[in-house]
């Protein structure tokens, strides 16, 4: 409860201090902004504890204040730390899948379940219109940065969205109660981290400005 407390006195105090601030102050802000995603890796390995709620609104909250066109915000969001959810969807697949497949997750002799053992899970569904991927490309990165910033790991993942999609895991596809007309396009699995992976190199070669 202590470090719940911390956390979310932290997250006023920064807003706060976004709305009020003298120079010397935004350029600390606008440091810590910058070391926040320069600093953030994908985290694969976590501890067994759920991410507490009033972290997990922190998060959300920053989610949904991504910019979207015309601000239609065309997500919805389903939090799941559920562990028999998770590990029944993961037993599903294991039963399923060919154990020759490549990048099978299940030659991993410590998998507790198919979102790289998160113990929360949020499942990202949109509206589909031509800005709704990118939409929720912006709600994502909100909120992996904001779990970062905060001490928490997380880890965008597309494989088991893939295997949520097909007949064999409706049961567990229909349990989110997207609304009707929004289609699954994410999962985000959070936790504490349990690895601290080293950066690897981004080609900034690509990056070009034209005269």
């Amino acid at each position: 409860m202590k470090k719940i407390f911390t956390l979310v006195i932290a997250a006023a105090l920064l807003s706060s201090c976004c709305q009020n601030v003298n120079k010397d102050s935004q350029d600390n802000v606008g440091q810590a902004v910058v070391e926040t995603m320069m600093s953030r890796r994908s985290i694969r390995a976590y501890k067994p504890e759920p991410v507490e709620k009033e972290v997990m609104d922190i998060i959300l909250d920053c989610g949904i204040h991504a910019p979207n066109g015309m601000n239609r915000q065309p997500w919805e969001i389903r939090v799941v730390d559920n562990e028999e959810f998770l590990t029944g969807i993961t037993e599903l697949q294991r039963n399923t899948i060919d154990p020759d497949a490549p990048h099978n997750p299940f030659k991993d002799p410590n998998l507790r379940n198919i979102f790289r053992n998160a113990p929360t899970v949020v499942f990202i569904a949109h509206n589909p219109n031509p800005c709704s991927q990118v939409d929720c490309g912006l709600l994502a990165g909100n909120m992996v940065n904001t779990a970062h910033a905060l001490g928490i790991g997380s880890c965008i993942q597309m494989g088991p969205v893939q295997f949520l999609k097909t007949d064999t895991a409706k049961h567990y596809l229909d349990k989110l109660n997207f609304s009707d007309g929004y289609e699954l396009l994410m999962a985000i699995g959070f936790g504490y981290p349990d690895e601290s992976p080293d950066p690897k190199p981004r080609d900034t070669s690509k990056i070009k400005y034209i005269d």
